[in-house]
């Protein structure tokens, strides 16, 4: 039995089964997450939030599969009946992207179940998040990286029902810069560049908003975009001041049993250190706030 603070994660995901009446806790796990091979993902889980059992592993690759490090942010989705993982791997002169695995169980093995990337070929991007719209369709929001483009951008693809592959080309949301609270992060060539990361798409009381993380003031930080319409393409509008300002972010939200809001991020946001942290949030006026 281990608790929160003892397990060293990144970009916490938590998946609630009310059957079981049991938390599946998932993250980026590998203890060097730069390393040039990893490991894979591994499972916690708990029935209060405070003391896990794990880790267990969610999945290993087999020798066949194409990617070899930056196994990151696995997300979980139950999606008719099956249990689905978004999840960024890459491998040397093969661009990062996001590729979806599927398992029967939240305990897994989860396997691939996409051929490959769902993000486009020759973009390095990560952080694929689902979201389905209002006619039951699937989409990804994912970030097209900075590292590439030097101002981070959020893009939208439609997938098919079926979870396998992208349908038509990807549409730009928004860019890193945009957000007042931004700030550039470490420099290309001598350009500024503005860091994306950790797309989460929730839909309130009164629409559709994004949690999504970059750099501010105080280092690491996630903030947060309200679609204008309520739907996917927006247009966003980002609000002025960090929902968690210092040194923790790539945040999701989810429901305790007692139907009580969470925000789950990493912090700090340096390594070995970084830690799950559970926080109560509540919306007010189409946003997230800290609880007191």
């Amino acid at each position: 039995m281990m608790k929160t603070g003892d397990i060293q994660m990144r970009d916490p995901f938590v998946v609630p089964v009310v059957e079981e009446d049991m938390y599946y806790l998932y993250g980026t796990t590998d203890k060097d997450c730069s390393a040039e091979r990893a490991t894979g993902f591994d499972v916690y889980r708990s029935r209060d939030l405070e003391d896990w059992d794990g880790p267990y592993p969610a999945f290993r690759p087999s020798p066949e599969f194409w990617a070899v490090k930056n196994f990151w942010a696995p997300e979980i989705y139950v999606y008719n009946g099956r249990y689905y993982m978004f999840a960024s791997f890459k491998r040397n002169q093969v661009s990062r992207g996001t590729q979806i695995l599927a398992a029967d169980s939240p305990m897994g093995p989860f396997l691939p179940h996409s051929p490959g990337p769902v993000t486009p070929g020759g973009w390095e991007c990560l952080d694929g998040s689902l979201y389905m719209d209002d006619a039951g369709d699937p989409w990804m929001v994912f970030c097209h990286e900075w590292v590439q483009i030097l101002d981070g951008s959020f893009c939208a693809v439609r997938l098919n029902r079926e979870l396998t592959a992208a349908v038509g080309e990807p549409h730009l949301l928004f860019y890193a810069s945009e957000a007042p609270w931004s700030r550039p992060f470490l420099p290309i060539r001598g350009e500024e560049t503005f860091v994306s990361d950790g797309p989460f798409l929730h839909r309130t009381s009164d629409g559709l908003i994004m949690l999504w993380s970059s750099y501010g003031e105080q280092g690491y930080a996630i903030g947060m975009a309200v679609s204008t319409t309520g739907e996917v393409f927006g247009p966003w509008r980002q609000v002025g001041e960090p929902l968690y300002a210092k040194d923790g972010g790539h945040g999701m939200v989810f429901r305790r049993f007692d139907g009580q809001l969470m925000l789950a991020i990493h912090c700090p946001n340096d390594s070995p250190n970084e830690r799950p942290l559970f926080l109560e949030v509540e919306e007010k006026e189409g946003l997230f706030a800290l609880k007191p």
